[in-house]
């Protein structure tokens, strides 16, 4: 028993103890003495206050002056003054005459005896001080008495005994001492406590045995040849030994900082944070090969449980036989090879990926060459002696390289050299010494000096070939390492080579149908607006980098002046969304010469896309043509590969999916295309639009406000089922109409709204014409890398001056057939245009004389001189006119025949409340046909439809 307490005498928790022991009795002596002397101090503090409040209380007493002038004073204030010291606790009050002489006193022997240390109170300052003498040591205070001149005439000194105030402190002691004797034993409980707390968790070790403890875990810890860390249950770091540091290359204060934050590569801190039981399990961390095993801690004593994590290097094992480090960092570098190589769909960015990701780990210089037609995107002949190639990459671990640049074009003349021997034999080529290679040497003597004397002394010449056809070369060079290449070095140039082959080719094969669609997208796009004068066009086409859309836009001549304007997009990249944009395109084409409204054409172009897709929905036609699967590459002269597999690896073009419909002997349905088709007047400066799931128009007025007018939002062509709505509504006469596809306002960092807020900013500047607008909305809203295609057309729209049109009012009656006729001719002199004047009488006859006989009410006639001269008819009937032969035994039939051969163009358009009949002549006067005999006009009134 005696050994157990003497050890725990010297143990640290034995150690602690005492020394809070002395220290909880030290600061509690300290408490209580500074408790003493403060209630001491507060004693004499309420003394003096008590004694100056009595003294002035005394002095200020009514009557007091008369009583000290009085001839007995004693007689007349030792009464008053003992009440009044019985009443206020204190232990005497003495009145005094300016000589200090008492009149009364608690002690009644002192009465008529002089007090001393008073002359500040005689010169009339009140004071308390702590008084030592006789008749006894006090608190005192002394108080000037003055008469109702402010003269002082006579002196009150109360007070309190020292002996007395001290009783006062002595009776606060047995508290002071009680508390003070509790705080001692709460302060030596609680040392105690904390102590034997601490004796059962160091386990009644000393100094010396901790100390020497702890040497030895810091030794073992930091010196063994594996990382040790301790990570807690919220995911940071509590401690990790030297070997941790090392293999992880972890920062200073690692300690205490969460996993995530210690700039670990995302593999490695995943492992770390997520709590699996991890058993020699092989990581990759930078550029190290780990042995990592993870096991979680216990929870104790209340703490959550954690994770151990041991990380053993295996790389170093590579030591011992110098192969295993080689292969590690031979696969590494496949592997950033397939991630860094064919990150693009270019062909020269493919070459210089390459190029980039052997140096400086496996060559100190790599050049790539490849052949013409590879880096325009055609396919390359798979036959033949390669004898020039150009260069379209290099890459070295200095830029004072002695290799020719890229763009040189590099020949290969000498059969034996390294790069006409890889070519020839369809496989690496290893020079090991160039020094030794005479073929080499051979093919430029001068420049292969040079880089002789530079210091190049190794190359492997790799042929680049996918699906058994060469497209390049890749040479691989060493100059300041001084170990030459050697046969394993050769077996993965060659697999670095392959893997680059395949991504050239993919993007050779991109660049390829990127340009075959970009030519059938411009190829179907209009190449000349039409010359007309109802607006000032301006456009834009901008293919996406990615691929070719499906976006076009069209200006269509009308009758009557009118002019439509036309936007759209095909939802798809590539030559099957440039081949539908096509079809769409001249659909709308050929419906606008019905001359139908916006939301009819829409429903029509809607109709005939359901009609196509159904068609094609059918599959292959009933003659028997292969089905096969689609994948088979297409060359661009026209011939197939033969082998249905693509690129070899069946990652398709590109490496990626192929479009759809592109070669799979289907064509794809349209739904998705959108379109808005707006018709502009500019005889009444109204435009009325329909949308079929296009973005609205932007309007710029004449005083630069931009707005976009409310466009009923129509579903896209092709879903079907539901109408088309159009709007109808004024131009302002100098406005703009901004017409758009999204590609231009919207892309993957940016929203819809976003982009119309810029687009309405961009094109609220004045003063600029159309194309300038054009220009400076593309600078302000391209993205560098548009995913999408954009068309714009920027309209100014104009209106026809009055002094062009002329119009009638037609009673229904055949006399104003004449009239009108008359009236027409007098216009055509006006304008100056009389060689018209004949055949527009015959043609106003003809269709005024219809429109009265067949038609209904109202009938007007309409003159616009415009590019051509227009002759307009309308009546309130919708029965439309056909022109056909009439037989020699027919009285009628022949009007139409005759309006068609005198007029360029004619036709028929129905409005809202009939229909119109419109010619139109060329200004020049054009050729006449020659009647067979002269016409009389008014008999053509009688001719009938």
């Amino acid at each position: 028993m005696s050994a157990r307490l003497s050890r725990g005498a010297h143990s640290v928790a034995g150690q602690v103890f005492a020394l809070q022991a002395v220290i909880v009795v030290l600061l509690i002596t300290a408490a209580a003495l500074a408790l003493v002397f403060q209630a001491r101090y507060d004693s004499q503090r309420d003394a003096r206050n008590r004694s100056l409040a009595a003294a002035e209380a005394f002095a200020h007493a009514p009557g007091l002056p008369e009583a000290l002038l009085s001839p007995d004073p004693t007689a007349a204030l030792q009464p008053l003054a003992e009440g009044a010291r019985r009443a206020s606790g204190l232990d005497f009050i003495a009145v005094m005459d300016l000589r200090g002489v008492r009149y009364t006193d608690s002690r009644p022997e002192l009465i008529g005896k002089r007090a001393s240390d008073i002359s500040r109170a005689v010169a009339g300052e009140s004071f308390t001080q702590v008084f030592k003498g006789q008749p006894s040591d006090a608190v005192r205070a002394v108080v000037p008495v003055r008469n109702a001149g402010g003269d002082v005439i006579g002196l009150v000194a109360t007070g309190i005994e020292v002996e007395n105030v001290s009783h006062a402190v002595e009776g606060q002691l047995p508290l002071l001492l009680g508390a003070t004797a509790a705080g001692l034993l709460l302060g030596t409980a609680g040392a105690a406590l904390v102590s034997r707390r601490l004796l059962r968790q160091t386990r009644g070790l000393g100094a010396a045995e901790m100390t020497r403890m702890n040497e030895h875990h810091e030794a073992v810890l930091h010196a063994v040849r594996e990382g040790v860390l301790i990570i807690g249950n919220d995911q940071r770091l509590i401690l990790a030994n030297d070997e941790a540091r090392r293999l992880l290359d972890l920062p200073q204060d690692a300690e205490e900082r969460a996993v995530g934050d210690l700039g670990l590569d995302p593999r490695t801190t995943e492992l770390l944070v997520s709590g699996r039981v991890v058993t020699d399990h092989v990581h990759l961390a930078g550029d190290r090969l780990l042995a990592v095993n993870v096991r979680p801690t216990m929870a104790y004593a209340g703490r959550p449980a954690g994770r151990v994590v041991t990380l053993r290097d295996s790389t170093e094992l590579a030591s011992l036989s110098g192969r295993a480090e080689v292969a590690r960092s031979r696969l590494q570098l496949l592997y950033d090879a397939g991630v860094r190589i064919g990150t693009t769909l270019d062909v020269a960015r493919t070459a210089e990926e390459l190029s980039e990701v052997a140096v400086p780990r496996f060559a100190d210089f790599v050049t790539v060459e490849l052949l013409e037609p590879v880096l325009r995107g055609d396919e390359p002949s798979g036959t033949g002696v390669y004898t020039e190639m150009r260069r379209a990459a290099i890459s070295g671990i200095r830029t004072d390289s002695p290799l020719q640049p890229v763009g040189d074009l590099i020949r290969f003349e000498v059969p034996t050299a390294p790069m006409a021997a890889a070519l020839d034999a369809g496989h690496a080529v290893l020079a090991a010494d160039l020094n030794a290679a005479m073929g080499w040497r051979a093919q430029d003597s001068q420049g292969t000096r040079v880089a002789l004397e530079y210091g190049l002394h190794s190359l492997i010449s790799v042929p680049l070939q996918a699906r058994g056809v060469v497209l390049g070369m890749a040479n691989f060079w060493r100059a300041d390492t001084p170990e030459p290449f050697d046969g394993e070095d050769l077996s993965f140039a060659e697999e670095l080579g392959a893997r680059a082959a395949v991504s050239i080719d993919n993007a050779r094969r991109f660049t390829r149908e990127h340009a075959m669609a970009v030519t059938l997208q411009r190829s179907l796009l209009p190449r000349v607006l039409p010359d007309q004068s109802a607006v000032e066009v301006a456009y834009r086409y901008l293919p996406a980098t990615a691929g070719v859309g499906g976006d076009w836009f069209d200006v269509i001549l009308l009758p009557g002046a009118r002019v439509a304007l036309v936007v759209g997009d095909v939802v798809g990249h590539g030559v099957h969304a440039a081949a539908t944009m096509g079809r769409l395109r001249t659909a709308v084409h050929n419906f606008s010469t019905l001359d139908l409204p916006p939301d009819e054409l829409l429903g029509h172009l809607d109709e005939l896309i359901n009609r196509i897709d159904q068609d094609e929905a059918g599959g292959w036609p009933a003659d028997g043509a292969p089905t096969g699967n689609g994948n088979a590459h297409v060359n661009g002269d026209g011939s197939g590969d033969g082998d249905g597999s693509g690129d070899g690896d069946g990652s398709g073009a590109g490496g990626e999916d192929p479009e759809p419909g592109a070669a799979t002997g289907r064509t794809s349905a349209v739904t998705g295309a959108t379109c808005l088709y707006a018709v502009y007047d500019p005889v009444s400066g109204r435009c009325r639009m329909a949308s079929a799931g296009h973005p609205g128009p932007a309007l710029i007025r004449p005083d630069g406000r931009v707005e976009f007018p409310e466009l009923p939002a129509g579903i896209p062509l092709g879903v079907g089922g539901m109408p088309f709505e159009a709007v109808d509504f004024e131009v302002p006469e100098g406005s703009r109409l901004v017409l758009f596809t999204d590609g231009l306002v919207e892309d993957r960092d940016r929203d819809f709204d976003t982009g119309l807020r810029l687009l309405a900013d961009t094109l609220a500047r004045p003063g600029r014409s159309p194309d300038q607008a054009a220009s400076d909305v593309l600078d302000a809203m391209l993205f560098p890398v548009p995913s999408d295609d954009i068309a714009l057309l920027i309209a100014d729209t104009r209106r026809l001056e009055a002094d062009r049109i002329a119009e009638w009012e037609v009673p229904g009656e055949p006399s104003a057939v004449s009239r009108v006729r008359n009236a027409g001719s007098a216009q055509l002199v006006e304008w100056g245009l009389e060689d018209l004047a004949f055949p527009v009488e015959l043609i106003l006859s003809e269709l005024v004389t219809n429109a009265i006989r067949y038609g209904s009410a109202p009938v007007r006639v309409r003159l616009l001189r415009d590019r051509s001269l227009i002759c307009e008819v309308s009546d309130g009937s919708s029965t439309s006119p056909h022109l056909r032969y009439a037989a020699t035994t027919d009285e009628g039939g022949r009007g139409l025949f005759l309006v068609a051969q005198y007029a360029e163009r004619w036709g028929t358009r129905y409005t809202d409340r009939g229909k119109v009949i419109w010619a139109q002549l060329p200004l020049t006067g054009g050729t006449e046909p020659p009647p067979a005999a002269p016409l009389d006009l008014d008999a053509l009134e009688d001719m009938a439809w």
